[in-house]
């Protein structure tokens, strides 16, 4: 398979143009239910916590549902990533998962994927955010740092070389749960042969800023799917 690398488009853009879309009013009780017989596209945004934090603007106008492994402002679904193949297979068009992938051990990790790929429309498509674990030690080795040495600032506060590899310590000591700690890393070579063996077929992939952001595809976008997310088809 050839790795498509975006040169520029929506993948080098996500944090700056992105916000978050409103929950239903008092929600539903059974939201895959009310899902099925909603118009409207359909993303599954898996880990994300809350509703207050913002996914990518090409969303807006979607039927947004989110997963979490548990409750929070805006949760539609309290379940584990793992166990997607309870859920009706072929009912989105697309699956948002920023930063959560790493939460899993590496095997559990491939079953998410494959649950994300079950749970796609045909013409579906995964957009996933990673920490570039390549980047992060090459940056940390070059740069002489300690394990405990900022590497950058997110709106939660610094983040520490420690926190990216073993997950947000605040986080973690705060909640008190072990979920939050990573128990993984990616390359985008091992990123992509994931997704690959997933049975995603046309994959893009970008690195930015200590990151890996990627798109990957059941089948060949379409043109208007190619236009939304702003795919330049680049080597």
């Amino acid at each position: 398979m050839r790795l498509k690398r975006i040169i520029r488009g929506m993948l080098g853009q996500l944090s700056e143009d992105g916000r978050a879309l409103e929950a239903e009013p008092g929600g539903f009780e059974d939201p895959v239910g009310a899902a099925l017989i909603d118009a409207r596209k359909m993303v599954l945004n898996v880990g994300g916590g809350s509703k207050e934090i913002p996914i990518p603007d090409h969303y807006s106008g979607w039927n947004h549902l989110l997963l979490d492994v548990a409750p929070g402002l805006g949760v539609d679904l309290v379940k584990d990533a793992r166990e997607l193949s309870d859920l009706p297979s072929g009912l989105f068009d697309a699956v948002y998962c920023s930063h959560n992938l790493e939460h899993y051990f590496r095997h559990e990790a491939r079953k998410v994927l494959a649950g994300f790929f079950y749970v796609l429309k045909d013409e579906g498509f995964v957009e996933l955010r990673v920490p570039d674990m390549r980047a992060v030690l090459k940056h940390y080795v070059t740069q002489e740092m300690d394990i405990d040495d900022v590497l950058y600032t997110a709106a939660g506060g610094p983040i520490t070389v420690h926190d990216v590899i073993y997950g947000w310590g605040r986080q973690i000591e705060q909640s008190g749960q072990p979920w939050y700690a990573h128990k993984c890393g990616f390359t985008s070579k091992s990123l992509n042969k994931a997704l690959s063996d997933a049975g995603f077929t046309s994959i893009y992939m970008a690195e930015v800023a200590l990151e890996i952001r990627v798109l990957a595809f059941k089948q060949e976008p379409s043109r208007e799917v190619q236009a939304l997310l702003g795919l330049n088809g680049g080597e």
